[in-house]
């Protein structure tokens, strides 16, 4: 483990997966908060530098480098994990998802923290029934057509849930698809890339869609609150593929995507993209996975969030869209 400031002199905040799309948000926010953070990064650097932030090189697996990073932090974020659909990344979900969540449980818990954020997923959920509405109490059935990315997420849960009987104070938050300004190679990212490079494909499959800055600002007000053991979605707007591809199309003024996809040519689409990303060696965004999800018209109820925190407002999908496409569209200028 190696850190770049050795200042512990008062209690931090410590966050897992911190250049990840939703961790750099909330090392931002609580930033500006004037809070002291710690966090830990794997392979990418972080983007950002200031004097009450430590970027701490250290893994999921690394169970000293854990212990150590842990000294002095009173709340603990866990937003690393893998997303992924391909076949090909089966042991390292369970490796990251699974064990690398229960690792840090288990850190967390040794060092008696005050409170632990978990991600979670909407994949952990498990398989929807088309057209019904989702909430919290939705029960994770085995079903062939489960992802694994789903079942990992799920499974990470559970290590979530034993850590609480163990003692841990824990929420779990459970984001729809989140939008945002990140990395080009981010899973949701990706869609902005696909829509700059021309993707001519869409579909009128419908999904929960949430700003990452809400996602953030959701898990920073849970963690302020007294709720604990408890799990909520966060989503803001149930959106067609369709909607969101064309409002973000506009928003790089590029032509809107032309070819609707029904289920036979789906099944072609993903194909192709397959022998795709076998040539290029990179990640597949879309697989027969992500196609079944965009085809199918699913609605995710937010109340309980709404209900739990009143003065809580989610930001518009269209705002979210034009603030992601503005600082995109700068990083796409600058290169």
């Amino acid at each position: 483990m190696n850190s770049t400031n050795n200042n512990t002199s008062s209690k931090y905040i410590l966050i897992t997966g911190g250049s990840g799309l939703v961790g750099n948000e909330l090392i931002h926010q609580l930033l500006q908060q004037g809070k002291k953070i710690k966090a830990l990064v794997n392979k990418s650097p972080l983007q950002i530098t200031h004097e009450n932030l430590i970027e701490i090189q250290c893994d999921l697996f690394d169970v000293l480098g854990l212990e150590e990073a842990m000294e002095n932090v009173d709340e603990v974020y866990h937003c690393a994990g893998l997303i992924s659909y391909s076949s090909h990344s089966k042991s390292r979900l369970f490796k990251i998802n699974v064990e690398g969540t229960a690792n840090i449980v288990n850190a967390s818990l040794q060092a008696g923290v005050r409170k632990f954020v978990h991600v979670s997923s909407i994949a952990a959920l498990g398989k929807f029934t088309e057209g019904k509405q989702i909430d919290e109490t939705m029960v994770w059935t085995e079903d062939a057509r489960n992802s694994v990315y789903g079942y990992s997420k799920f499974l990470g849960e559970m290590e979530v849930w034993r850590g609480i009987a163990e003692g841990l104070n824990a929420v779990i938050v459970i984001p729809s698809i989140i939008l945002g300004p990140g990395k080009w190679d981010n899973a949701s990212t990706g869609i902005f890339k696909k829509v700059i490079e021309g993707f001519k494909w869409y579909s009128e499959g419908v999904n929960g869609f949430v700003d990452v800055r809400d996602v953030a600002k959701s898990m920073i007000v849970l963690m302020q609150s007294e709720i604990t053991a408890e799990k909520f979605i966060i989503s803001a707007e149930n959106r067609s593929y369709k909607d969101v591809f064309f409002e973000i199309a506009d928003a790089f003024n590029k032509k809107r995507p032309s070819l609707k996809v029904n289920h036979s040519l789906a099944q072609i689409v993903w194909r192709i993209e397959k022998l795709k990303n076998l040539f290029s060696n990179s990640e597949p965004l879309i697989t027969k996975e992500s196609v079944d999800t965009a085809l199918a018209h699913v609605y995710f109820n937010n109340n309980k969030l709404k209900a739990s925190l009143p003065e809580f407002n989610y930001i518009p999908i269209s705002d979210t869209i034009k603030y992601a496409c503005q600082i995109l569209q700068q990083k796409v200028n600058n290169l």
